[in-house]
């Protein structure tokens, strides 16, 4: 398994596996859930993209509207730069800003999955 390069062009070839999109919802369910905001995911990967981005839509722009200091402190867990935004914001003109914020939690989380699994693969064939 080689280092995973992920970027905004890229994502949906890493959610087109089963295993991976169950993992990345379960990742986001975490890290929001530290903080008391639901996220669910039906388990139906084919649509996990559009579910969750949705759902994530929805409670960021509560958090947005309602609790900026919790929406913080939950970006801040998932490890959302500001150079990433930034980037993002240039990359996807079509996105509000509260879209973009949702579609970078899902990638950022992403990340997060496909780097336990190379990490895991690489310490695995190591022990071998």
């Amino acid at each position: 398994m080689t280092f995973p390069q992920i970027n905004h062009d890229n994502v949906s070839q890493y959610l087109d596996r089963a295993e991976i999109v169950k993992e990345t919802a379960e990742q986001i369910m975490k890290d929001f859930g530290m903080f008391g905001v639901e996220i669910t995911f039906s388990g139906d990967t084919s649509h996990a993209y559009d579910e969750l981005h949705q759902q994530l839509i929805v409670q960021i722009a509560r958090l947005l509207d309602q609790n900026y200091d919790l929406l913080l402190s939950v970006l801040y867990q998932v490890d959302i730069t500001d150079r990433e935004m930034a980037r993002a914001e240039l990359e996807l003109p079509h996105y509000n800003h509260v879209e973009i914020i949702a579609h970078q939690v899902i990638v950022r989380d992403l990340k997060k999955v496909l780097l336990r699994r190379y990490f895991k693969t690489q310490n695995q064939q190591r022990d071998e």
